[in-house]
């Protein structure tokens, strides 16, 4: 996003994965262990993706769950997640968390905005965090945006150094600013390097629909795309099905890849080639840090420092955005390097629509 009020602070590093699966609120008291640190009580309210999405609700979700273990805090009391498995259970959650005593919670992604905006009105004593959109003149709400932009210019600065077919996709979630950022820098940082390659674009409608992902994914393969970035939330687990599906049918040289998105996923790569390798075709992640963000915000309100009424922006230079180099080349890890420094200096401007 091109909102640049208030520099995010800190160092970001990527939570460990956590696969669990969704329920409504999570309802486990698992002891952390040792004394409570704070009496803060946090918690998020997810998209429909669900913490299980390998994506970016599930970031937030880890990154809650490092926070309140560090704390001394119990799952289910000093720290919680309520899923949203519709947009109609926005509101819903929201009360939950206000009547669970919940003083500071999160709405993980832009859709919740309005949810968000309502629940902040209405419980003038509890503290909110949007993720991924902006809530202006309410002081007990803060805003965390991320420059998704320069994380996926080095994913087409990477991709443009590897593909064979001069032809690559992007595949969307829902149509918004956030996920046409995503695609912007994919299609500027591809340009830099070979703006005679082809990027294949297209959206799910959806940020749910596997299947929907897997055929979108199928047709850009078939169509001689040999890299395809997805950005769609739980629709890219169906790209995930093709690529490994796909691959299996491949000898090791032959190859497709796929590109990562919003924490490391070359976890989901591995697979076995039709000449018998081991092998794994994620060629890198996007990063975005959500897990860091919910640390870091939920640390400062916990020593009484809440960014109320700010708008924070992760983005290279503090490491609110990254690129996972996973199994890029030696070519490509130089190139992306040279561009993420040139980012940084402001040499190089990526922009976001």
């Amino acid at each position: 996003m091109n909102i640049k009020k208030i520099m995010g602070a800190g160092v970001i590093g990527l939570a460990a994965v956590a696969l669990l699966a969704g329920c409504r609120s999570n309802s486990s008291s698992t002891s952390a262990g040792s004394s409570a640190k704070t009496d803060l009580k946090v918690a998020i309210v997810t998209d429909t993706g669900g913490i299980n999405d390998r994506s970016f609700n599930q970031s937030a979700w880890e990154g809650l769950q490092k926070w309140g273990k560090d704390n001394g805090l119990s799952e289910g009391k000093g720290f919680k997640y309520f899923q949203s498995n519709s947009a109609s259970d926005y509101v819903p959650n929201f009360n939950a968390a206000q009547s669970g005593g919940y003083k500071l919670v999160y709405g993980i992604g832009f859709s919740l905005q309005g949810a968000t905006e309502s629940a902040a009105k209405n419980n003038a004593d509890t503290n909110y965090v949007i993720i991924d959109s902006v809530i202006e003149g309410q002081k007990n709400v803060a805003s965390a945006t991320f420059a998704d932009e320069q994380g996926a210019y080095l994913a087409g600065v990477a991709a443009a150094k590897t593909t064979k077919t001069n032809k690559v996709g992007f595949i969307g979630g829902e149509e918004s600013a956030i996920i046409t950022a995503f695609q912007v820098g994919f299609e500027k940082g591809v340009a830099s390097v070979n703006p005679s390659i082809k990027v294949d674009v297209q959206y799910a409608g959806s940020f749910t629909d596997a299947s929907k992902g897997q055929a979108i994914a199928t047709s850009m393969y078939n169509n001689g795309d040999d890299i395809v970035y997805q950005c769609a939330g739980g629709v890219g687990v169906g790209a995930f099905t093709e690529a490994k599906a796909l691959n299996q049918t491949k000898n090791e040289a032959d190859k497709v890849w796929l590109i990562g998105v919003d924490q490391d996923q070359k976890y989901l790569g591995d697979y076995t080639s039709k000449d018998g390798k081991k092998s794994n075709f994620v060629l890198v992640s996007t990063i975005k840090e959500v897990g860091k963000v919910v640390e870091d915000v939920s640390t400062k309100t916990a020593k009484g420092n809440f960014p109320g009424g700010q708008t924070l922006v992760y983005n290279l230079k503090n490491k609110g955005v990254d690129l996972g180099l996973d199994n890029a080349s030696a070519a490509a890890k130089t190139a992306v390097a040279t561009a993420k420094a040139d980012i940084i200096s402001g040499k190089i401007t990526v922009p976001s629509k």
